[in-house]
């Protein structure tokens, strides 16, 4: 099938030679954040309107021509989320969660396969990379990273292919030799539109969404994902 007109040519399969890795809910477990909310008197189930709203504000945010940082626009989601009924203190309890964020069981093996086979992996989020840099040194997985990068840079959101190309130049790596490791099908969708390769983790969505562009590999786990990447052709 052709591509529709502007969209590149979907990148061959090939085994990467740097890895992006997306961080809230690939890495990092959003639900650890149900507690925070049960502490200010909400129901555990706002984390996903919560999540969704930031997202979907900072997407819009950057289509309309550049987004504040992502803790201005998650706070702005989780006020409108909860009625306006928290305090400043109890909305500052919720987000400072963000930096306490566990891994997912399947993370640090992932890590570690990639260390083994001498790829650089870098976390990739949109948001602060101060958050994710806590976090992860909170998790003991810092060491397995080359770094932590931040489309907070460009005042940006993924995931238009500009912010995947921004990416790629921060690590030196030409797209098509660089994979973005996700468990979000839309993330999956904005790498392998922007010339990447991508590795799906299915374990939050259980599978992709029919309307974007499919992975190179996908497994449920995320470790498996990296040692199918890595077996890809050279």
């Amino acid at each position: 099938m052709t591509p529709p007109t502007g969209v590149p040519e979907r990148t061959r399969a090939r085994r990467p030679k740097v890895v992006l890795l997306d961080v809230f809910e690939t890495l990092l477990q959003l639900d650890a954040l149900r507690s925070r909310f049960v502490d200010v008197g909400r129901p555990e189930y706002e984390l996903e309107l919560f999540f969704a709203r930031t997202l979907r504000d900072g997407m819009a945010l950057t289509l309309a021509g550049g987004s504040p940082p992502f803790a201005e626009v998650a706070r702005s989601a989780l006020i409108s989320t909860t009625g306006r009924r928290l305090s400043e203190a109890a909305v500052q309890h919720v987000l400072d969660g963000f930096a306490e964020l566990p891994p997912h069981p399947d993370v640090e093996p992932a890590l570690i396969m990639l260390a083994k086979a001498k790829v650089p992996a870098y976390a990739f989020t949109h948001g602060s990379a101060d958050v994710v840099r806590e976090a992860l040194d909170l998790a003991q997985l810092r060491s397995y990273l080359r770094g932590v990068i931040s489309a907070e840079e460009i005042s940006s959101f993924k995931p238009p292919p500009a912010v995947y190309h921004w990416a790629c130049q921060r690590v030196g790596a030409e797209p098509a030799r660089t994979a973005l490791v996700a468990a979000h099908s839309w993330d999956i969708h904005g790498a392998v539109r922007a010339g990447l390769l991508a590795g799906f983790a299915t374990r939050v969505e259980g599978g992709m969404s029919d309307v974007f562009d499919a992975p190179h590999v996908v497994a449920e786990r995320l470790d498996d994902v990296i040692e199918r990447l890595l077996a890809l052709p050279a």
